[in-house]
């Protein structure tokens, strides 16, 4: 028994101690002898129970029965894996109990677990435990039947921290922030950090509107104050989205998808706000994982396809070019909104692949409309603010136009505001490059977006294409008409090209012709077909021309 262990004690099946070695009287003696007192009042309260189904277990199964519990050493509590085992001893049974301090390995155990459900840097929980919290919290509500809110926040500014100072002074603000932010919170709730800038709190029990606001300006006004890092005053805010349950969502995917909804919702109207998920408000199309695995089979099968929308001469109805327009023809479902698929694409890196497609497609189709016209044409293409990013963008067009043969003025690429003033500066240098090659540059949406004038003073833009917002209520609406005359003698003055898009009837034709407008798009004018029927309308024109 003396050399068997660290801890090594004999005992009765009752628990009681019969005997200890001298280092174990040594190591947890507590001025009177060990010997009769239980096993079980030497460790923890909260062992107890796993200590005794332990000596039941060994006494049962006469083999080698271990657990881990906290000792009271004579200095501090101190973790013992134990080893039982139950024997004979003159004809009464008996139980040899054998332990090891695993202190330190208990302790490099706990730091793992830390680390793998807490943030480094900030020490908050990681997306993993948020993750558990929130389960945990959806299973609390549903047995109480109260409610709670999921906060998703990010800071506005910090990237320009981050790029000017380095990432050492970002991390340093990212700790302040986290510690200020946890100050805003009750004990109950949840802080967590999911990666760069986010962060996302859950709030028990808050459902009310008001209450949720509260904390929300609790927060925003802890992340306005200045930041005293290294000698820099740094300030940045924060914007915040809210997802409620079970109002917004009946699982953690759900809560955290309308609160990252809600929270770039505030972002792209102001930031520094907060806004709570609305059903009716946000009705973009939820992310479907199955539809995301359709796209990339979708590609690899080819059953992506371009439509072509005619835009005509607002004078003489003649048919100047096409704007190409992506479509996807599921087999089994049939054509889909192109709201479903763009934004995903977008979101996921395809709108790169596809748009490059698109972009060489339309190019050569154009030149077998004009075999069919017998006249030069010209085709616009959407580019989205991904491909725009792209530093393989320029390439990409080269070999569209070189591919197809088509002179640059015959390439139109329609961009919106949006992009222009996210990056001023690359929008200005690849513009540039853009228009050395002879292709013209379309906005569009015109006046939906940021409507700065300034972009139409600085980037090389050669057309304006009046979103149909404006038109739709086209002759009678007074601000309508106010807005487009106003829009059409700005582009006159700047000697823009002009396109009014989502003209449906004669009425509107006849206005914006009237009021100068260059070319006009939409029902009216032509549906957006299939390349073999617009090929007939075309030979169809060429020959009335020519009689």
């Amino acid at each position: 028994m003396e050399i068997a262990g660290e801890l090594v004690l004999r005992l009765n099946t009752r628990g009681e101690i019969l005997h200890v070695s001298k280092r174990t009287d040594a190591l947890i003696g507590h001025g009177s002898p060990l010997a009769g007192m239980k096993l079980f009042e030497l460790v923890r309260l909260s062992d107890r129970h796993a200590i005794e189904a332990a000596l039941r277990q060994a006494i049962a199964s006469r083999e080698v029965t271990r657990v881990s519990v906290q000792m009271a050493t004579r200095a501090v509590l101190r973790w013992y894996e134990l080893q039982m085992i139950a024997y004979d001893d003159d004809a009464e049974a008996a139980v040899l109990v054998v332990g090891h301090d695993i202190s330190g390995q208990q302790a490099t155990e706990e730091r793992l677990r830390h680390m793998a459900t807490h943030d480094e840097l900030t020490g908050l929980p990681n997306r993993s435990l948020l993750a558990d919290r929130l389960r945990m919290a959806i299973a609390q509500s549903r047995r109480t039947d109260r409610g709670f809110a999921v906060v998703a926040l990010d800071l506005d500014g910090f990237k320009k921290v981050n790029d000017a100072l380095g990432h050492p002074v970002g991390d340093a603000l990212l700790r302040v922030a986290a510690a200020r932010l946890r100050e805003t919170l009750r004990d109950v709730d949840t802080l967590a950090r999911v990666g760069g800038d986010e962060f996302v709190a859950v709030l028990h029990g808050a459902v009310d509107e008001v209450e949720i606001h509260n904390v929300a300006r609790r927060m925003i006004a802890a992340i306005q104050l200045p930041f005293e890092i290294d000698g820099n005053a740094l300030y940045v805010s924060t914007s915040i989205g809210v997802a409620i349950y079970p109002a917004h969502g009946e699982t953690d995917v759900k809560l955290l998808a309308h609160a990252d909804s809600a929270m770039y919702r505030a972002k792209e109207t102001g930031k520094a706000r907060c806004i709570i998920y609305n059903h009716l408000s946000f009705n973009q199309v939820e992310h479907d994982v199955t539809m995301e695995a359709a796209m990339f089979e979708a590609v690899r099968n080819g059953e992506f396809l371009l439509h072509y929308k005619p835009i005509v001469d607002a004078h003489t109805r003649q048919i100047m070019g096409f704007e190409a327009l992506m479509r996807w023809m599921r087999p089994d479902i049939g054509l889909v909104p192109p709201n479903q698929f763009i934004p995903m694409a977008e979101n996921n890196g395809l709108i790169n692949l596809l748009g490059a497609w698109a972009l060489k497609s339309a190019c050569v189709q154009l030149k077998r409309f004009e075999e069919a016209a017998g006249r030069k044409l010209y085709v616009s293409v959407n580019v989205s603010p991904r491909q725009f990013r792209s530093d393989q963008f320029i390439s990409m067009m080269d070999d569209a136009l070189k591919l197809s043969d088509l002179e640059g003025d015959q390439l139109m690429l329609e961009i919106t505001e949006g992009i222009l003033m996210s990056d001023p500066e690359h929008a200005e240098t690849l513009l540039a490059k853009i228009t050395a090659r002879g292709v013209r540059i379309a906005i569009d949406d015109f006046g939906t977006g940021y409507s700065s004038l300034v972009y139409l003073k600085r980037f090389p833009i050669a057309a304006l294409k009046i979103d149909r917002t404006f038109i739709k209520d086209l002759p009678d609406s007074i601000k309508d008409a106010a807005i487009c005359n106003v829009v059409l003698s700005l582009a006159n003055h700047l000697s823009l090209m002009t396109v009014a898009e989502g003209v449906e009837n004669e009425r509107q034709m006849e206005f914006l012709s009237a009021q100068g407008c260059s070319l006009i798009q939409g029902f009216h004018t032509g549906f957006p077909l299939l390349p073999d029927a617009l090929i007939d309308i075309l030979k169809a024109d060429a020959l009335a021309l020519q009689n």
